[in-house]
């Protein structure tokens, strides 16, 4: 096609960074067979599944059969000119966006369930509960005082034995006699000199951590930021080097006295020595004030020479780095490495496509037949090689944020709550399919979010996927749901509506009758629960049965309408097309079900009813059956990686819509349990799934992690789920969510599935101190004034008790508007607690 490069290519104001220009391709480059559309009429449901050989429609080659030799072993043609690919990641903002090597190379560690993996950084640790600003301030200005009033005393001679430890490291010659007295000589003077300087670093060491002067210097100097942090220490730098010229501050003559002890005193006779030293010593004095204030930082950024990487950032380039295709250069196939290096660095690839290739050389690896065929691909093709069946290398738009290498889709930030844990708390939330392997479900009233901000999110994800080839996915909703564009599926299927392009096969594509039954009963009358679906489907086998084996061929709707009816003429007209062709265990069969007719508990006038209410004129011409109807089977989705939508008519046909979504959910646990090949990940997304869920499809979405596959339900409330199955529908789904503004009713379902946890309680009772004594009662009031609060004694009582991760009031009334509580468990076990999140944050 001659749109193939630039099909699915979002606009130019997505989020990302716009691909070269190129000229078009041209016309008729060669493709491989698997990978084109369906023709004209043509539906995914009539191509053979995996092992058939079927006969080649017209103007279309034959598919490749296993163990055969594909199209691509054929000598190639000319390489055309490839097309521009569609554009690096959404995620990548539009405004200097690392390219899709960057983006490669960007580090993913492995997390917790949950965690948004693209360039995730760890929360610093968690922070002690801060000091106010007034217990700060007045902390520092006591110790500061308190450390003055003890210099003072000290510089004075007012505290006694002051001298008595240099005693007792010098000569005795050096001092007068007495516990107080000074220095004799000159060397004493200098030693005295030296040992202030000590003990006044000492004190002020000790002022510093006492009065807490770094948290005080953080808050109000490096809180605001530059420049005014660069002025804060230059203005300190400033007062400092006045108060050491000046000789407040003990520093320049124990530093003269200690180049003497060291050099000699004769050193000092070069004035040139003398200024050395002086610039020595207002240089380290003001080297502290020059970190503290970041004055290097600040220079470099007027000057427009720094370059900060964020701590997020790519890793750099190496010949193992993920833009480099290690696994294609380690297997020998250097030139495909190097052409799909080349793509990824002019941006003629997108994140699609890099998932797509290495999945596609993943499963060629289990096959070493396939790896010549798919270099040669490579190497003809560039990125565009092993396309998706429909020709699409991309969504045609995305509204969430996307990481196609590990299949995450981000769906919001967790809150700033003490419900969630420290470690979590603004982290991102993503969704991935070993998450949706164990089903998901949603329960929020109309307007909460559930379709725009988590449905169509994961659909997208899904949809991304089976562009990789990785899986299949289906989306059921009604008319004009928000879960994607047609642009961005295969097949649509819009019943009800004469306009749509593709039908529906009621029977799911099998052709044993049995299977047929049990799944078509468990849709029209599964959720009667005074009626037995294992009545009902013997019922429809029987039925079923002898029908296709009469015309080859299940019934139509008006049909099984007139069966289940017992309508005399077709009874008859059946009876005689068996009795013609011989069929007598079929005719067994009809007459059980004749002779059950009309009995008590006859499960026939029910189904007929549900029937009835598809044999409408809206759904004419929809759910054909003849030798030249060619409706989807919703067992494609096992063998392709099809992106499915159906659009039901929830307005005008609600009962029949929700008998549809019934159905549809039984044929889809049905038919991925039954699957051998469980490579693709099929995934079912229900917008509505009121009164579809059943105890046989409760029973099939359990099954349904064993088997690559998983179903997203969303309802309004749990009471449009028959009440039986609140208990089973909880234990059988992994991940769960509650929007906000969920009853207490539904709250009260969720804190019992979440269950409890152990948490340590503080009782405080606090008691005020009455002093007596006069010295007392001033300590009191001094503390009063630093801390603002009164004196009092604390009766603290611990105790470890079990409570609920969120109550039921909680969960209706607490939860902000656009805010869910998501509890997830991958298909492994691992499982994260229920979390608040703050969807699109």
């Amino acid at each position: 096609m001659d749109d193939e490069g630039t099909r699915g290519v979002r606009g130019a104001s997505a989020d990302r960074v716009p691909g070269p220009a190129v000229p078009p391709p041209p016309a008729g480059p060669p493709r491989e067979p698997w990978a084109e559309r369906p023709a004209s009429g043509e539906s995914w449901a009539d191509r053979p599944p995996t092992g058939s050989s079927p006969a080649p429609s017209p103007g279309r080659p034959p598919a490749p059969q296993p163990g055969q030799p594909s199209a691509w072993t054929s000598p190639p043609p000319p390489p055309p000119a490839r097309p521009a690919a569609p554009p690096p990641p959404v995620e990548q903002p539009s405004a200097g966006a690392p390219p899709l090597d960057a983006w490669l190379r960007t580090p993913r560690p492995p997390q917790a369930p949950g965690v948004w993996r693209y360039g995730f950084t760890p929360r610093p640790p968690e922070q002690g509960e801060e000091v106010s600003d007034r217990s700060l301030l007045v902390g520092a200005l006591i110790s500061l005082l308190s450390a003055l009033l003890l210099w003072s005393l000290w510089r004075n001679g007012y505290l006694p034995y002051r001298l008595v430890p240099l005693k007792l490291f010098t000569p005795g010659e050096w001092w007068n006699p007495g516990t107080s007295g000074g220095p004799r000589t000159i060397e004493g003077s200098d030693a005295l000199t030296v040992y202030e300087a000590l003990l006044f670093g000492l004190l002020a060491y000790g002022c510093g951590r006492i009065g807490n002067f770094s948290e005080l210097f953080r808050r109000h100097a490096v809180g605001r930021g530059q420049p005014f942090l660069a002025l804060a220490a230059a203005l300190a730098a400033g007062l400092t080097q006045l108060l050491v010229w000046k000789e407040t501050l003990p520093v320049v003559r124990p530093v003269l006295v200690l180049v003497a002890a060291v050099a000699g005193g004769e050193i000092y006779q070069s004035q040139t020595v003398v200024n050395v030293i002086y610039g020595l010593i207002a240089a380290a004095v003001l080297y502290p004030f020059a970190r503290l204030g970041r004055w290097r930082e600040l220079i470099a950024a007027r000057r427009g020479t720094v370059t900060e990487a964020p701590a997020d950032g790519p890793a750099p380039a190496t010949a193992n780095s993920p833009d480099q295709w290690p696994e294609l250069r380690a297997a020998g196939w250097t030139d495909a490495a190097d052409t799909l290096t080349a793509e990824v660095r002019t941006g003629r690839m997108n994140d699609v496509d890099v998932a797509r290739l290495r999945h596609a050389w993943a499963q060629a690896t289990r096959i070493p037949d396939r790896l010549a065929p798919l270099a040669e691909a490579v190497l003809r093709t560039g990125g565009a090689a092993a396309p998706h069946p429909s020709g699409d290398r991309d969504l045609p738009r995305r509204t969430a944020r996307h990481d196609v290498l590990t299949g995450q889709v981000r769906i919001g930030r967790c809150a700033e709550d003490p419900h969630n844990p420290y470690a979590r708390r603004s982290t991102a939330v993503a969704l991935d399919p070993t998450l949706l392997g164990t089903s998901l479900l949603a329960v929020g009233p109309p307007g909460s979010g559930k379709s725009a901000r988590l449905v169509r999110p994961v659909v997208e994800a899904l949809g991304l996927r089976a562009l990789a080839g990785q899986a299949a996915v289906l989306a059921v909703g009604g008319a004009g749901a928000p879960v994607g564009p047609d642009e961005a599926f295969d097949v649509v299927v819009r019943l009800g509506n004469p306009a749509s392009a593709h039908d529906l096969d009621l029977y799911g594509g099998t052709t044993d009758p049995d299977e047929a039954a049990a799944v078509l009963a468990e849709g029209l009358v599964g959720d009667v629960g005074s009626l037995d679906s294992r009545r009902a489907a013997t019922v429809l086998a029987q039925l079923l049965g002898p029908y296709r084996t009469a015309h080859g061929h299940f019934p139509s709707v008006p049909e099984l309408r007139e069966l289940l009816d017992g309508t005399p003429a077709a009874l008859t007209a059946l009876r005689t097309t068996l009795e013609a062709a011989g069929h007598h265990a079929m005719l067994r069969e009809l007459e059980a079900r004749a002779r059950q007719a009309g009995g008590p508990g006859d499960p026939a006038p029910a189904l007929a009813d549900r029937v009835a209410l598809l044999d409408r004129p809206a759904f004419a011409g929809f759910f054909a059956t003849g030798p030249d109807a060619r409706p989807f089977a919703l067992r494609s989705l096992g063998q392709y990686p099809l992106r499915v939508r159906v659009d039901l008519p929830e307005r005008g046909h609600a009962e029949a819509s929700r008998l549809l979504t019934r159905l549809l959910l039984a044929q889809f646990t049905a038919i991925t349990a039954a699957r051998t090949d469980t490579t693709l990940f099929a995934g079912l997304v229900l917008d509505d799934a009121t009164h579809a869920v059943t105890a046989e499809t409760v029973r099939g979405i359990r099954r349904l992690r064993s088997v690559n596959a998983g179903a997203v339900l969303a309802l309004r409330t749990v009471d449009d789920v028959p009440e039986a199955l609140h208990t089973p529908l909880l234990g059988a789904v992994g991940c769960t969510a509650a929007f906000s503004g969920i009853t207490t009713w539904d709250g009260k379902r969720f804190a019992e599935a979440w269950g409890k946890e152990w948490v340590e309680t503080r009782e405080v009772a606090q008691h005020t101190v009455f002093a007596d004594q006069p010295f007392t009662r001033a300590l009191h009031a001094l503390r009063k004034l630093v801390t603002g609060k009164a004196v009092t004694t604390d009766a603290v009582t611990v105790r470890q008790v079990e409570k609920e991760r969120w109550s039921a009031s909680e969960l209706a009334y607490a939860v902000p508007a656009g805010h869910a509580v998501i509890r997830l468990a991958t298909v492994e076990g691992e499982h994260a607690p229920p979390l608040l999140v703050e969807l699109g944050g």
